[in-house]
């Protein structure tokens, strides 16, 4: 079996407005705004090569043409002023006569009016910042009791057509920020201080980028118009992946970029202390940062990640505390608080775990095994030297499989919520324990050549009712282990569409590519192939649909691989031969559905629920926040009655507590801090109906392949 990197891994984008996914701090230095940053001689050969790598040998096999070059130029901008709150109109102008060029300046290893544009987003920058810090130095700043509002969604709005007209957007960012901060307790001199402070912490940060990391955004730009999980690697962010792909740093257990101004959760990374706590999901902002019990909190808003990081990690053992605004948050949600101890990440902290549930159903009880599986986790080098009990997804769920039958339970549940991939070799064994033998996935390379990853051991360690829980952030190893068990309709998915992420990366190195080369050219991410279930259907883009769907948060193109446009397009290819079981058939998951919208209507946690997450997602759709102190506080209080409501009822359960009763919580037994899961409860029941409907022989049906 070929060694694929399948994982959900982000992809590294270094800008100023949607920053480097880092976890090292590099060291750099300072630059005038005013002085222009220059390429490297090292840079027009590491164009030349990745340029030649990306056009021949990505899956796509993509020609560099002016429509392509047109996808560059907008994603090159993008990454550099995201927001559209540094370029003005007549500077876009300018830039349009190279809109179809960049194809031309990447065979040409033209590199100059790149880093020109880029320049002059450094004086750009410079003017909004004087404007800024004047703005600040002023008496009263912001006169709270006008009734004005702000835009945050920024996406679609028309450049700036002059100075004036950026001034007054940033007027009102600066009072959006500053009435958070008064609302947060802060009196007023505090607040435009934390603000002065926060916009010259970003100065300083500008004024360290350098070449590197600006060759690096523009190769991207190229990298990921041909995939989102394609990228060019300069050497300080390659040897950060490197890192990032051993998961043993001393911290929280989590990887960050920088977007937006803010600090954002990529990644929580199974086995550290975020994982474990559940106090951290994705797409979470990470905002102020203070250290130990009692330390001041220090503002980390406008900061770049790698400042941000030396302040978030630190050693084992010691306390960090983070203010943060959840992903699902509303416009004008307050941040909460969490305290970590940081410690260093283990993937054996990540296996899978066990418990059982217990469902009343016509007056019986029955007894459901929860199996969570966080990542597919595999020890491959103590599996080559045969160790008796190397770490292994597969060998943990067995035995888990074992303890739960000799607890006699009814039925089992495999939890893949959250679960971004892993080892494909785990993800193929671990659908062995499940069924007879035959095929679990198929890879297609960008040449057309076909291999099917399959399980050839007939021992199947569980043979009784099962479902696999899904949601949105499940991924690659993930589908591939849902999608199987769906097509040998060996049991049931419950839950959301999967994320979407059916391909295959390979890293290359440029350095083997000019071996005389004494600089280091760093590596190129690249799509090589994807996967295909066995009934012939990519995962790519459409992941998994469920066969029951749960409420959901998220809309189906919000997160996932629909969410990138220049996602690779589903697609099929020919069945393999195979053979399904009785267990799952059409007129089945009709009843269970039945069932499942009788519960909707008559269960009131069920019917609570729904309601708050379509009113959730209603009040998410609302991009403008009022700049009235009295209108924003009632719009604040609305957010987190929202956010609390979903809280209750299961939308975050074994999430962090609330800070009051983070002591009592501390000291109470672990059985009795586990919140109900409301998701783990429905898909229990929609198992326990599946037992008892499958009795009825009139529904049992094989079906080959």
């Amino acid at each position: 079996m070929k060694k694929y990197l399948i994982t959900l891994i982000p992809v590294v984008l270094l800008g100023w407005q949607r920053g480097p996914v880092q976890q090292n701090a590099i060291v750099t230095t300072e630059t005038s705004l005013a002085e222009d940053i220059k390429p490297t001689a090292a840079q027009y050969k590491a164009e030349e090569l990745s340029t030649r790598i990306l056009s021949n040998y990505h899956y796509r096999k993509t020609k560099l043409t002016d429509s392509l070059s047109s996808a560059i130029f907008d994603k090159y901008i993008d990454g550099i002023d995201h927001g559209r709150l540094y370029y003005l109109a007549s500077d876009m102008a300018e830039f349009e006569k190279y809109r179809y060029s960049f194809d031309d300046f990447l065979q040409k290893r033209e590199l100059d009016i790149p880093f020109n544009m880029y320049n002059l987003f450094r004086k750009r920058y410079q003017e909004r910042s004087e404007y800024i810090q004047t703005l600040l130095k002023t008496p009263k700043p912001f006169d709270y009791t006008v009734d004005e509002s702000l835009n945050t969604d920024r996406d679609k709005v028309a450049w700036a057509k002059s100075n004036d007209e950026l001034n007054d957007t940033w007027r009102k960012y600066l009072k959006s920020e500053a009435l958070d901060l008064k609302l947060a307790g802060k009196p007023d001199s505090s607040v435009v201080k934390t603000l002065s402070d926060r916009y010259k912490n970003r100065d300083r940060g500008l004024s360290r980028i350098r070449t590197e990391q600006v060759f690096q955004m523009f190769m991207n730009a190229y990298a990921e118009s041909l995939d989102p999980h394609t990228s060019y690697m300069a050497p300080t962010s390659a040897d950060r992946f490197k890192q990032e792909m051993s998961q043993s740093v001393e911290g929280i257990g989590a990887l960050l970029r920088e977007e937006d101004n803010y600090i954002k959760i990529v990644e929580v990374v199974p086995g550290g202390p975020a994982f474990k706590g559940k106090q951290l999901k994705k797409e979470d902002k990470i905002i102020g940062v203070a250290q130990g019990d009692d330390g001041k909190f220090v503002d980390l808003v406008g900061w770049f990640v790698d400042d941000a990081v030396k302040l978030i990690k630190g050693p084992k053992g010691t306390v960090v505390r983070l203010q943060i605004v959840s992903a699902d948050a509303l416009s004008s949600t307050p941040p909460k608080e969490i305290r970590l101890v940081r410690e260093k990440i283990k993937l054996e902290d990540s296996r899978a775990k066990k418990e059982i549930v217990s469902i009343n159903s016509g007056n019986k009880d029955y007894k459901i095994g929860v199996i969570d599986i966080p990542l597919f986790y595999r020890d491959f080098e103590g599996a080559q030297q045969k160790e008796k009990e190397f770490s292994s997804t597969t060998r943990d769920v067995q035995k888990l499989i074992t303890e739960l039958q000799g607890e006699n339970v009814d039925g089992i549940v495999i939890d893949l919520r959250n679960n971004g991939g892993g080892s494909l070799t785990e993800a193929v064994s671990l659908t062995g324990l499940f069924i007879n033998k035959g095929p679990v996935v198929q890879v297609k390379e960008g040449q057309g050549d076909i291999q099917v990853e399959t399980d050839n051991d007939p021992m199947v360690a569980y043979n009784g009712p099962m479902a696999v829980m899904v949601n949105r952030f499940s991924a690659s190893a993930s589908e591939i282990f849902a999608a199987a068990i769906q097509d040998y309709k060996r049991g049931i998915i419950v839950g959301e569409q999967t994320y979407g992420k059916g391909t295959v990366q390979t890293l290359i190195d440029l350095n083997q590519w000019a071996p005389k080369e004494t600089d280091q050219l760093g590596q190129v991410k690249l799509t090589v192939a994807k996967f295909y279930r066995i009934n012939g259907s990519s995962t790519q883009l459409k992941g998994v649909m469920p066969d029951l769907e749960l409420p959901s948060a998220f809309k189906v193109n919000e997160y996932g691989e629909g969410s990138q446009p220049s996602a690779l397009p589903w697609d099929q290819i020919p069945s393999s031969k195979y053979e399904s079981t009785n267990n799952i058939n059409e007129k089945i998951v009709g009843q269970l559905r039945d069932k499942y919208k009788q519960r909707l209507k008559s269960d009131e946690e069920l019917k609570t629920l729904v309601k708050t997450i379509d009113e959730f997602k209603k009040a998410r759709e609302n991009k403008v926040v009022s700049l009235q102190e009295s209108k924003r506080k009632i719009e604040r209080d609305e957010a987190e009655k929202k956010r609390a409501a979903l809280k209750q009822l299961g939308e975050d359960a074994e999430d962090d507590e609330d800070e009051a009763d983070t002591k009592v919580a501390a000291e109470a037994p672990k059985e009795a801090k586990k919140k109900k899961d409301i998701y783990i409860t429905e898909t229990g029941r929609m198992l326990t109906d599946l037992i008892i409907i499958s009795k009825e022989p009139s529904l049992a049906g094989t079906k080959k392949k």
